[in-house]
């Protein structure tokens, strides 16, 4: 048995990161356990075209209180993103295009409908431990769509406009995207922006490295956990290399998807671990295409299982090229290694568009990951997610994936992971642990 700690915590993505940094300043011992050579978990600010590109979670927004309030603590400022008025739509089999006042107007009576019911369903978003979400929760995202009556047309419009987060519309439950979407004023344009529009100028790697700077903690890269067991007197983990750690307590700040490779002693009970039992169903893919020339900016969507990629957004220039990111609802329908297919994809938009080079980070394949951000199954959102949130004994989780807001976002992470610090300092501080 190595030193003992105050607190061991298992994985050093932003909710990771923030639950050491908070508890180490607080001047509790605090060991950082991360399984890759590198912090950011899902987030991963890497080398692509002779620049750096986030090539997992990126965006931010204002709205955000936890980011926002780091970002003007350390003085990171958001990019400013491109001005965009063009976007190329697949629907019934052919391209439209459009201003982007145009495209709104065909995506809008249909977002509403399909959102009609998002703040009745959930009135106090802050609050969800007390939403009866009723019969939503039990329903899909499909269902939803199969209900509104849409002409081919219109479901293609509609199914374009939700793709980026959408994998698989059997799986997913429906109501996280009406709770999405009431945290957004019941707007999902409103939701749209604040998830997927604005990044942080430099990348999320410099908003991380700013959090960890100010940390305390003792961080160990490439150590990944096999088992944490907890007693009475405290917490055992225990390396995959056979390493066993002591503290008082312990905080797994793990993808949901990756909460089965480790196994808890006691277990998971309820339906809890059914949720850890199945996963989510997220298998997406985002990727990075260097397009020949400086392109007119622009947007594209196409529905799920319409093209090989599902939306597409110009980004930036670059040497005289355009960099454009683009997300796959089915990471397998797509090799993103494979320029010829990521050029035909992106052909059905821009018939004369020749992609120079490609960049992704397998998240599907990342065994740490097992998948993208995370989209709930029915059932879970309000019934096993809470759960999770509570202490269990000496053990707490925290995480994105099982956030209270911002569920699946960096600003979900970083709520998480200072929530927690302040239940396991309490915790500390009065002797429970």
């Amino acid at each position: 048995m190595t030193h003992v700690y105050d607190v061991v915590v298992i994985g050093a993505g932003f909710a990771g990161v923030t639950a050491a940094r908070d508890l180490s300043v607080d001047e509790h011992s605090v060991l950082l356990l991360e399984a890759r050579d590198r912090i950011g978990g899902r987030t991963y600010l890497g080398e692509a075209f002779g620049r750096r590109l986030d090539l997992g979670g990126t965006y931010v927004h204002w709205t955000q209180p936890h980011v926002w309030r780091e970002l003007r603590r350390h003085g990171i400022p958001l990019a400013v993103p491109l001005d965009i008025d063009r976007v190329y739509w697949l629907a019934e089999g052919a391209v439209h295009s459009g201003t982007r006042t145009e495209y709104g107007a065909a995506v809008a009576p249909l977002a509403a409908r399909f959102f009609a019911d998002a703040r009745a369903r959930f009135p106090l978003p802050f609050a969800i431990e007390a939403v009866d979400a009723g019969k939503v929760e039990a329903q899909t995202v499909g269902d939803r769509l199969d209900s509104l009556g849409l002409s081919p047309y219109e479901r293609d419009v509609l199914d374009g406009a939700l793709a980026t987060m959408v994998h698989s519309y059997d799986e997913q439950g429906l109501a996280q995207l009406l709770f999405w979407a009431a945290t957004n004023f019941g707007d999902w344009n409103a939701f749209f922006e604040a998830a997927g529009f604005w990044p942080i100028e430099g990348g999320t790697g410099r908003l991380l490295d700013a959090v960890m700077g100010e940390s305390e903690a003792e961080l160990r890269l490439s150590t990944p956990v096999r088992a944490v067991e907890v007693d009475d007197s405290g917490v055992v983990v225990t390396t995959r290399a056979g390493e066993r750690v002591r503290a008082r307590a312990a905080v797994l700040a793990v993808p949901l998807n990756t909460l089965g490779d480790i196994e808890l002693t006691p277990g998971i009970a309820g339906p809890a671990s059914g949720m850890v039992a199945a996963g989510h169903p997220m298998r997406t893919a985002k990727l990075w295409a260097r397009l020949r020339g400086e392109l007119e900016p622009f947007y594209a969507f196409a529905p799920v299982g319409g093209n090989g990629i599902n939306a597409a957004r110009l980004e930036h220039h670059h040497e005289g090229d355009s960099l454009v990111v683009c997300f796959a609802s089915d990471a397998a329908a797509l090799d993103a290694r494979d320029r010829g297919a990521v050029q035909a994809a992106l052909r059905t938009f821009l018939p004369d568009v020749e992609v120079v080079d490609t960049a992704f980070h397998d998240w599907v394949g990342d065994e740490f990951s097992q998948g993208t951000w995370v989209h709930h199954r029915p059932g879970n959102l309000t019934g096993a997610v809470p759960l999770l949130r509570e202490p269990h004994g000496r053990l707490h989780f925290a995480g994105g994936d099982i956030a209270s807001l911002v569920v699946g976002g960096i600003e979900g992470a970083m709520e998480t992971g200072a929530s927690t610090a302040r239940t396991v300092a309490a915790a500390l501080a009065d002797g429970t642990h």
